[in-house]
């Protein structure tokens, strides 16, 4: 088992001040092993009800007579499969000195289990949980962590072989079982071929327009693909950060699959070979190194954009929270260069710091303001938020 720290504090942080928390995350991302890890860590009684369990849906029948006598941490693991759950634990949140915390786990983000925002508001805190980061698993894994991703069983296997079919089982059971739990009537082989274009389209700003016409479909229903993919947590959306610049700015967001080795397996390339042959490498780069960084900051996703002017100026990514700004290039390179669109978003942004997150070994400063990191080096050089 890899130790996860950092989830483990963040996580006893929110606990802390909020009655009721939520990880989400896709089903085997690591969800259940991280809340055994915050239970480990707290001085207090823990109590686990797993909702794939017959015997533990059952206990929970009547919800406020199995959980209003329980002190200490209360874990709820796949609430997905019971959402009515979230009204019942309103008042056992508003109890007076709070004799439980509880930690609910769930495999879709707040807009699919959207009665926790409706029951639990003020109440609960979300916390989305990745996969490995390279801090976790250490820079002499990098390589393998991006082939594969950042599913522990996939990133464990035995072989790239091994992770390779893991993760095709893994595609095929999320289509075809994972999603119809959640309560989406889409045909699952229609959402496979959606999900493997997406793959193709891999970090490009969103065109419905294009995309219908290959599905032969509305625009809206490509559109009803896309967000339903990424309530999901298989497709991460990065909309676009608009700036008074008296300029013409993208408006429509980028696109990404949420873990690199699934979009590797949706497009069939099983080992780093085939990766590095592949002409979605430097896409496939740009998706992962950005994952990497969000997750060290600490970053929300409603804290990340990316930038664009029709004139061809661009930024990857733009953390934003408060009055702070936080922006990365990510290049697929040892020795990455600089660039007029750096300028210009340094410029039209009022960026005091602009990082190049790169492939190689060396830290050393571009230009004045402009810093290469070695993406393996990230947590040296760069401070969560």
């Amino acid at each position: 088992m890899i130790a996860r720290p950092l989830h483990v504090e963040r996580l006893a942080a929110l606990a802390r001040r909020n009655p009721v928390t939520a990880i989400l995350g896709a089903r085997q991302v690591g969800k259940t092993t991280l809340a055994r890890q915050v239970a480990a860590a707290c001085d207090e009684p823990a109590h686990r009800f797993d909702l794939d369990e017959p015997a533990d849906l059952a206990r929970l029948g009547d919800p406020h007579l199995a959980l209003s006598g329980l002190a200490g941490l209360v874990i709820i693991d796949e609430v997905q499969r019971r959402p009515d759950l979230f009204r019942a634990l309103r008042p056992l949140a508003d109890r007076p000195n709070r004799p439980a915390r509880f930690l609910v786990l769930g495999s879709a983000s707040p807009e699919l289990l959207n009665q926790s925002a409706e029951s639990l508001a003020g109440r609960i805190a979300y916390y989305e949980l990745p996969g490995f980061s390279v801090t976790e698993v250490g820079a002499a894994a990098l390589v393998p962590l991006w082939g594969r991703g950042g599913f522990p069983r996939s990133f464990l296997a035995e072989s790239d072989a091994a992770s390779y079919d893991w993760r095709r089982s893994f595609i095929r059971t999320f289509l075809e079982r994972d999603l119809a739990e959640l309560g989406i009537r889409i045909r699952s082989e229609t959402l496979r071929r959606f999900w493997t274009m997406i793959a193709h389209y891999h970090g490009q700003v969103w065109n419905g327009a294009e995309l219908a016409r290959a599905f032969g479909i509305a625009g809206t229903t490509v559109r009803h693909y896309l967000d339903t993919l990424s309530a999901a947590l298989a497709l991460r959306q990065l909309q676009p950060w608009h700036e008074n610049v008296g300029k013409r700015q993208v408006k429509s967001p980028k696109v990404f699959v949420a873990d690199s080795g699934l979009m590797h397996a949706l497009l069939g390339l099983e080992s780093d070979d085939d990766l590095q042959g592949h002409p979605k490498v430097g896409a496939s780069w740009e998706g992962f190194a950005g994952g990497e960084v969000m997750t060290h900051l600490g970053a929300r996703r409603e804290e990340c954009f990316f930038w664009a002017t029709h004139a061809g100026a661009e930024l990857d990514l733009l953390v934003v929270r408060g009055r702070r700004r936080r922006a990365f290039e990510f290049k697929y390179t040892s020795a990455p260069t600089v660039t007029r669109s750096m300028h210009v978003a340094m410029a039209d942004l009022g960026l005091p710091r602009l990082d190049v997150i790169h492939a190689g070994t060396a830290a050393f400063e571009m230009a004045p303001g402009i810093h290469a990191i070695p993406l393996a080096e990230l947590a040296r050089h760069v401070e969560p938020l």
